[in-house]
């Protein structure tokens, strides 16, 4: 049985793109801003991979001489810098038009017509930090019931809920209502579900979010891999992210730790096919917070994990790792950033220290995983089978 594991550390970008600066993103550079304010930070597990070998990277003088895996950098084509751009990309699809977002806040017509729909007003509708505005809203929030609603620079309407107020399959309902209303003029990539406690004192988001995307346009390497029957294995956001087209299986995670359990008991199940990850703490707890040195922590921790993980796999199975996006956590505003991310690939019979150099594309990585597993190849991307295996 062989598997490829892939593993999408979201958000974490490794300098910005030569189009960041549209995107106002000049200078982005998440790995290496962390660096800088965590000088302490131990990640040798990457660095045996390759993380500091890649082309172009800022912490050049922790390249390895042998490095143990394939290491690269992927660029993005597509039009964004949202978490669905990233991951479609990655499964083969370009996205030439970006998701519609709302500085502004979703436009009045759509609110009443939500309003109306689950029976009640709601709060907020601007663009803020999610953990910001419960403590802002969350007391009128208790107080009347009306839940919260929020945005940010990615296409997304977030409804945030005291879950002791608001029960969490009701919240759910809430979020189903705005993602059948999201479309049309007023389209919107994903609507999320972020319920939260009172935990001493303090409000604190669970890990029952749960995202509402709209559905891939084509079929994307999870599709052709399952059409060529094997397992598609989602772990963590990935099945919401593709509103579950082309998965087979799929787990929730509660974190990043969580995550890395679900993953490796996923290596020793009895099938042949593709293990997809999303991590997302990096992204929502510390990209989004603007807080390089959890983000820091929290890719220790990870790093940390990657001998089990590489323990866990068979004789012909493949570790990819990469991102989606930035999310610088020294950068202006609480938003992703534009840039490279990582790809880094381990197995036993892939090619130690080859060079995969600058890849034109994130859906190398999809084009790659269908290759490997013997299934149709997805409509962009160029496969990199070749030159590690």
């Amino acid at each position: 049985m062989s598997k490829v594991i892939l593993i999408v550390t979201d958000s974490m970008g490794i300098g910005a793109l030569p189009d960041a600066a549209n995107y106002g993103d000049a200078g982005a550079d998440t790995f290496g801003h962390i660096l800088e304010n965590k000088k302490d930070m131990k990640t040798p597990n990457l660095i045996k991979m390759g993380i500091a070998n890649i082309d172009g990277v800022s912490w050049k003088g922790a390249a390895v001489k042998d490095p143990v895996g394939a290491f690269g950098k992927m660029a993005e084509i597509s039009k964004g810098k949202d978490t669905i751009t990233g991951h479609w990309e990655i499964a083969g699809i370009y996205t030439d038009t970006p998701f519609k977002t709302y500085p502004d806040g979703f436009p009045e017509s759509f609110i009443k017509a939500f309003e109306n729909a689950i029976g009640t007003e709601v709060l907020g509708n601007y663009p803020a930090s999610g953990t910001e505005i419960i403590e802002q809203l969350g007391p009128e929030h208790e107080a009347t019931g009306k839940p919260i609603v929020y945005t940010s620079a990615d296409s997304v309407f977030q409804i945030a809920a005291n879950t002791d107020v608001i029960p969490l399959e009701k919240l759910y309902e809430i979020c189903e209502e705005a993602r059948r209303l999201l479309v049309g003029d007023v389209a919107c990539g994903r609507v999320i579900a972020r319920p939260y406690v009172i935990e001493n004192g303090k409000r604190t988001r669970t890990s029952d979010r749960r995202d509402y995307a709209v559905s891939p346009p084509e079929d994307t390497v999870l599709d052709k891999v399952k059409a060529a029957g094997k397992t598609v294995y989602a772990v963590g956001k990935i099945s919401d992210i593709f509103n579950g087209k082309g998965v087979t299986q799929a787990v929730h995670t509660d974190s990043n730790m969580d995550g890395v359990d679900k993953t490796i008991q996923a290596l020793g199940m009895d099938f042949d096919g593709f293990v997809f990850t999303n991590l997302v703490d990096f992204d929502s707890k510390y990209g989004h917070r603007r807080d390089p040195q959890g983000y820091g922590q929290c890719i220790e921790e990870f790093d940390a994990r990657l001998p089990e993980i590489m323990g866990a796999m068979g004789e012909d199975d493949v570790l990819m790792i990469c991102a989606d996006h930035g999310n610088d956590p020294v950068h202006s505003g609480f938003d992703h950033t534009r840039e490279y991310v990582p790809l880094l690939v381990y197995g036993k019979k892939v090619k130690a220290g080859a060079n995969l150099g600058i890849r034109k594309t994130f859906a190398d990585v999809g084009a790659t995983v269908a290759d490997i597993l013997g299934a149709e190849a997805p409509s962009i991307g160029e496969s990199f089978k070749e030159v590690i295996l």
